[in-house]
Formats: structure tokens, C-alpha cells, sequence
């Protein structure tokens, strides 16, 4: 089966599980992929019911679903409103959205994504997009570096990190993914390096393809679209996605600012259905290791 090949979802029964998928309901899968998701939810939706799947790299679009119920949208989820509007959709019942890379990504070294392969330092979802991660490693100012290596790596030697690199890059310009390697890896411990190393291409690749900027506006625009007791599903793979997915759910805001009423309510339009994090199990996280760092949260709209 091709999605099988592209792309194996991530708690797949119960991410359309919280949906709770009505038959006559418009739903949007943001995270389209190899349609794993969307194909089961439009096993539970009836003739009346549509799902428009998101997409905004070629390679996904080839995966489209013939369903006169759903409709494929090859553009990045943060534009979700402006799409909405187009298809003349006011209210949408439910919205799924898989954060993480497909494994598909990973697996195509061409691409940039995986330090598994060598290939070309790009890392764009969007072909169509200019920024590349070659780009960033040879053109951003060394400070501009150590900053997006912290914030959105994580990684506590970033300063260290970026100065190699403007070092390096200085005698000639970091164009593959074994180049980068050549020049981060003596930075890592052997311990830990593989880890670290994955901190490295994260920060890269959020900086390309604008991830928490996309992400923020995608959860303001599911805060206005959703019904009152339509649901808002999201599997995130890092602390930075994580936190500001939970923000939204406990505030209503990504930043986490808490709005309070008259009595000292915090006023949030959304409910959460799971208190706790749901997380893969064991045999799971065996059989699909991409797994192993998802968290999925589900809320429903007030």
C-alpha cells in the first residue's frame, strides 16, 4: 500500500478517535502525509461529510485520496483560514495535525532532512519556497546562528556551534548534509551524539520552513474556525511544539498568558479531553521508532 511506504501514522486510532468523527461533519487534516489519517476518517464520515487534506509538499499531493468527500490542498497549514474561506467552509467540526516529519522526509536523503544520508543541506517542505538550510548555515550572522541553534535545538553548546561553523564556512561554503557533519560533529560527545545531532538539523529545519510561526497562526485560526464542540487534535514531537499546543489548551493563547474573568476564571475557549498527554505504547514505539517522542493532546471548543 503506498501510504504504508510514505508514511506510517502515529496513533492513528486515537488521534481520529478524539475527533469523534460525525458523519455529516467538515473536518481538515492539516498534516495530509501519506493519508494514513485521512483515509480513516473518511471511513467514519458519511456521503454528506468532507475532509480537506493539507499538504504543502509535492510529494504528498501524489498520495491524494479519489473521494468525491474530500479535497486535497497542496499549501501550508498556516494559511488554514484563508483556504477555509475560499471553499466558502464558516465552521469546521474537527482538525487533526501530526506535527512531526514524515518518515518519508527522513528517508530521502536528498532532501536534507536525515544526517543518515548525504545530500543537498535544503530541508524545505515547500520546493517552491526560496530559504534552504544551506542558505542559513552560509549566510546567517554568527549570532543569528548561536540563537537558532538554542532556541530552537535546544542545544547548550550553541554558541560553540555556531562559531564553528562561521569558521568553517569562511574557507568554503557548507553545501551537503556530510559537509555540516564534517564540521558539528567533533562538537558532540559519542554519547550523546546522535541526539544532539538531531538537535542540530531540528533547529535547522524549523528555521526553514518557518515551523513555529506556521503553527501559531494555524492554532489561532482552529481557535476561530472550530464549533462550539468541535475538537482540535495535535501530535507534537519536540518541547517547543508541545508547550505552545498545551498553552492554547490551558489559556488560549500559545504564549500562555493567562486572561482572567470577574471570579478569577481563566478565560479559554477550549476544554481539555486529556488532562494527560497521550503517548505511543511499547510495541509501538518498536515497530514505528518515529514515535517515540510523540505526545498527542486533544481539546474541544467551549
Amino acid at each position: 500500500m503506498e501510504e504504508a511506504v510514505y508514511h506510517v501514522p502515529v496513533l492513528l486510532e486515537a488521534c481520529v478517535d478524539g475527533l469523534q468523527v460525525r458523519p455529516e461533519g467538515v473536518y481538515a487534516d492539516l498534516t495530509f502525509g501519506g493519508g494514513g489519517h485521512s483515509r480513516e476518517i473518511l471511513s467514519r464520515l458519511g456521503s454528506e461529510g468532507h475532509l480537506y487534506g493539507f499538504d504543502q509538499d509535492a510529494d504528498a499531493e501524489r498520495n491524494a485520496i479519489a473521494d468525491n468527500r474530500f479535497t486535497f490542498v497542496r499549501s501550508n497549514f498556516r494559511y488554514l483560514k484563508n483556504w477555509m474561506r475560499y471553499y466558502g467552509v464558516e465552521r469546521l467540526d474537527g482538525l487533526l495535525a501530526d506535527l512531526g516529519v514524515s518518515s518519508h522526509h527522513f528517508d530521502e536523503g536528498g532532501r536534507g532532512f536525515s544526517f543518515r544520508f548525504d545530500g543537498k543541506l535544503d530541508m524545505r517542505m515547500n520546493q517552491r519556497a526560496r530559504l534552504t538550510a544551506a542558505e542559513v548555515v552560509n549566510t546567517y550572522p554568527e549570532e543569528r546562528l548561536a540563537d537558532l541553534f538554542y532556541l530552537f535545538g535546544e542545544l547548550k553548546n550553541a554558541r560553540k556551534l555556531a562559531a564553528c561553523v562561521a569558521k568553517a564556512r569562511a574557507l568554503r561554503p557548507i553545501e551537503t548534509t556530510e559537509e555540516f557533519l564534517e564540521v558539528v560533529k567533533p562538537l558532540f560527545g559519542r554519547d550523546r551524539e546522535k541526539k544532539e545531532l538531531a538537535k542540530a538539523f531540528q533547529a535547522l529545519r524549523i528555521e526553514v520552513n518557518h515551523e513555529m510561526d506556521a503553527l501559531k497562526e494555524m492554532l489561532s485560526a482552529a481557535t476561530e474556525l472550530l464549533r462550539p464542540g468541535g475538537r482540535l487534535v495535535v501530535l507534537t514531537y519536540h518541547s517547543l511544539e508541545d508547550r505552545m499546543v498545551k498553552n492554547l489548551v490551558k489559556t488560549g493563547n500559545v504564549e500562555g498568558r493567562r486572561v482572567e474573568d470577574f471570579f478569577g476564571n481563566v478565560e479559554c475557549p477550549f476544554r481539555a479531553v486529556n488532562n494527560k498527554v497521550i503517548v505511543p505504547d511499547e510495541e509501538e514505539q518498536r515497530v514505528n521508532p518515529r514515535s517515540r517522542s510523540a505526545k498527542l493532546r486533544i481539546a474541544e471548543k467551549k
